[in-house]
This record gives structure tokens, C-alpha cells and sequence, in this order.
């Protein structure tokens, strides 16, 4: 793909059109949060990149859907939706075991599988860019990002048994990757509800402060009015002990992150699997968003699947991640799908900020590869849903196996030509931004 830049002020004129139909509703609502999430964004050219998806998109249909490697199949699979390089890290899965791959599923859906590559190779661009490395290297890294996957998916599709491609553990990990799942292991619980709690008159409430609101009594019967909701949605292995679900308390929160900014959100304190204190569970409720990649996929089979947005994140999240978090679950709040998980103390994200040596780099980046190989095989005729009745890791193998060389090019081309525009966007987004040209801010 060679990209087309247009004048910067044409370019510009298309960034807040973009902008304008995936945020304007919010924006509208809560104008500091943006201020925030736009501050984030204006940091650097990932940072920017990663609050764009809906401008990602937006280009990506100005090409053809169809394409190399896209067919009736390999067009309509579960996708991340929004896969950089930083989306990774780790949590504990069902089993108890902690587990380092793909992680926030908010902008999942189902598309074309090349998407998410595209989308984690121009990622890879930026974070070469920011760490001075030369377009060589840049190009090699993408090519190692393309090779693992390839290598990863055939060996699913040719029926390689789990101990041959098991998950990033502390058995099986290395690297950053290792780093990351020890210090995932070095938290707690206790640490957790410690940030986050307090104990008064022998039990657990939470404290004031630090982004907390306290709600009035009308929206507090509402949020557990949802909950009740939410708890019909989670499977029966969530429910063996119903102690477990007892609410404690309930406070407000306000998203003000890149990708949540102005999304209502609360976080429930529960009385989890024991009645010792240290045991209380953390869940937060969150409106759910309408993901980028859903506005150019016109498959009415798609969108008609899912009732509203939450229950499309729960969906696509138990699909795409083995053994999922079982507090995973959704509702509806004042007619808005709401997302429900745990706060987990076991969450840590790939840190790139001391990755710098080009071996070390290029050992992530073939993880990387690797976990998002895993992630798409998961989700398919297997995981319990109607909406992919196939398996996508033989329509994939099949589909690469006609052009071998060329998927590495293909990504390649994208990540260079896609990473200097996000470089330009960049700029032109700055100038927009601090010279008071977004509408509503």
C-alpha cells in the first residue's frame, strides 16, 4: 500500500470529521475528559496512534476490501480490532494460571484478519521510529512479526497439540515477556483493595478520593439494578458459590484514558470467594463503546449477532482469549450495553521503555506474532459461537499459503508508508488541538 497524503489542512479537515462522528456524542457529554484524553494523545506519534482507531479505519476502507489473502472466510473472522504493539500483558486466566498474550478487547469484532495485522505492524513502525532505528531494522522487525505469525498459524491448522504451541507462562515465557509475568506474580490481592479500600466497623468499604464518586441513592439502585442483570450473563462455573456476588459497595469512576475517556463507569466491591477480607473482588461497569472497525463492515450477520455493545465485548473477548476472566460479563444501564470484568491485581502491560536492544526487540516482536496467531485460532468454530462457523486458522493457512512471500512485503509496505502518515497526523493533529480547533473543547 502506498498511502496518499493530502495537504495538511485537507488532512486535517479529514481528522476531525473522523473524530467528530466517533466522539462527538461523548465529547459533548464530558469536554474535560477529551481535554485529558487529547493531552495523551498529543504526547507522541503512538500515543496518537493508539487514540485513532477510528481515523486507522476510516483510511484502511479507502482501500479494497478485498485484497491478498481476503476471501468470504477470511474476511468475516474474530479480530482485536485495535492490535498495537503495546495491547499485551498479562492477567490470570480461569485456571488460575497467569497468562501473558493479547489483552483489551474494547474495539474487537469480526473482519478481515489482515486488519489486526496491518494495524500491529504500523505500530511496530512508530515504536522503531521512537527508538531510532533505522528503516532496515524497522522492515526487519516487521518481517519477523509476519513470519512468526505465519509459522504459529500453520502449526494450529495442521493440528499441533497444546505442549507444541503452549501459551506465554512462567514455565514457558522468556525475555520481557518473563518480566512481565514475574512482576504479575509479585502482586496482590491485598494490594490491590489496599490502593483501593479501607475497613470500617469490620468490613470493607472504599475510600474517597483518587477518581472515587460517591453516588446518590437513585443511581447507586440503578447500578445494582444492573448487576442483578449482569450476573444472568455469566456461565455457571462463575456461580458456585453466590456469597461470592454479595455487593459491599459501589462507587463512580470516570474514564479518562486514551480509549475510555468519557465513558460512565463504576467499580463494585464484592465479597469474592471467601469471608476473609483479603479475598474481596473488585469489578468495574463500564459503557461500552462502539468500535472503530464496525463502521466500515457493513455485514448486517455481524452487527444483528449482538444485542448491544457490551454483550459484543464480552462476546468477541471470550472468543478471542482462552479461559477468559470468569467475572467477565455484561448488562444494560440507562439503555447503554455496560461491560462488566474484574479490577485484576495480576494485570501488568508489556513496558517497551526499557526494551532497546535490537535482539531483545526482535524476540518480542516474534512473541508478539506468535500470541496474535494463538488469539485468531482461538476464536472459530470451537469457541461456542454460530457467528464464525469455521476454523479460522485453516482459512488463514490456506489463505497465506497462496502468496507465502508476499504477506511480509504486503506488511512491510503497510507499516513504513502507514507510519509516516501517522507521523504527519500527528503534527497536523497537535496544530489542531492546541490552537483551539476541535469543536466542543
Amino acid at each position: 500500500m502506498s498511502v496518499h497524503q493530502p495537504p495538511a489542512g485537507e488532512r486535517g479537515e479529514e481528522i476531525l470529521s473522523v473524530f467528530g462522528t466517533a466522539f462527538g456524542e461523548l465529547l459533548a457529554a464530558d469536554p474535560a475528559a477529551f481535554r485529558v484524553k487529547f493531552r495523551k494523545m498529543a504526547a507522541s506519534a503512538f500515543a496518537f496512534y493508539r487514540g485513532s482507531a477510528s481515523l486507522f479505519y476510516a483510511d484502511l476502507e479507502r482501500e479494497q476490501h478485498a485484497g491478498p489473502y481476503l476471501d468470504e472466510r477470511t474476511s468475516r473472522v474474530w479480530i482485536h480490532g485495535d492490535l498495537h504493539a503495546e495491547n499485551f500483558g498479562t492477567y490470570m486466566d480461569s485456571n488460575g494460571r497467569l497468562i501473558f498474550n493479547v489483552n483489551d478487547f474494547d474495539e474487537a469484532y469480526v473482519g478481515p484478519f489482515i486488519w489486526d495485522l496491518k494495524r500491529l505492524s504500523a505500530s511496530l513502525a512508530l515504536i522503531g521510529y521512537t527508538k531510532a532505528l533505522g528503516d532496515e531494522q524497522i522492515t526487519e522487525l516487521v518481517r519477523i512479526f509476519a513470519a512468526a505469525y505465519r509459522e504459529r498459524v500453520h502449526a494450529l491448522a495442521t493440528g499441533a497439540k497444546n505442549d507444541e504451541v503452549p501459551p506465554f507462562t512462567l514455565d514457558t515465557a522468556d525475555g520481557a515477556l518473563l518480566e512481565a509475568l514475574r512482576s504479575a506474580r509479585s502482586l496482590t490481592r491485598f494490594g490491590l483493595l489496599d490502593s483501593m479500600t479501607e475497613i470500617r466497623d469490620f468490613e470493607r468499604r472504599f475510600t474517597g478520593g483518587g477518581g472515587a464518586i460517591e453516588l446518590d441513592a437513585a443511581t447507586r439502585y440503578k447500578v445494582l439494578a444492573a448487576f442483578d442483570g449482569y450476573l444472568e450473563t455469566l456461565p455457571e462455573s462463575s456461580l458456585a458459590r453466590p456469597d461470592s456476588y454479595r455487593v459491599k459497595d459501589v462507587v463512580g469512576r470516570r474514564g479518562i484514558g486514551i480509549g475510555s475517556a468519557g465513558l460512565p463507569s463504576y467499580n463494585i466491591l464484592l465479597e469474592g470467594n471467601s469471608d476473609a477480607l483479603e479475598n474481596d473482588v473488585v469489578i468495574y461497569m463500564k459503557q461500552a463503546q462502539t468500535p472503530a472497525v464496525s463502521r466500515h463492515i457493513t455485514d448486517e450477520r455481524v452487527r444483528s449477532y449482538f444485542r448491544h455493545e457490551g454483550h459484543r465485548t464480552v462476546i468477541s473477548q471470550r472468543a478471542l482469549q482462552a479461559h477468559a476472566d470468569p467475572w467477565l460479563g455484561w448488562t444494560e444501564l440507562d439503555n447503554s450495553g455496560q461491560l462488566v470484568a474484574e479490577v485484576s491485581p495480576y494485570a501488568v502491560d508489556l513496558d517497551w521503555s526499557d526494551i532497546d536492544d535490537p535482539e531483545e526487540i526482535a524476540a518480542v516482536v516474534a512473541d508478539l506474532g506468535r500470541a496474535t496467531a494463538t488469539m485468531h485460532a482461538a476464536a472459530d468454530d470451537e469457541s461456542g459461537h454460530s457467528l464464525v462457523p469455521f476454523s479460522t486458522e485453516r482459512a488463514i493457512d490456506a489463505a497465506i499459503a497462496a502468496d507465502e512471500d508476499g504477506l511480509g512485503d504486503l506488511l512491510v509496505d503497510f507499516a513504513h508508508d502507514y507510519g509516516a502518515r501517522a507521523r504527519a497526523d500527528h503534527q497536523i493533529f497537535l496544530d489542531l488541538f492546541r490552537n483551539g480547533r476541535i469543536p466542543g473543547l
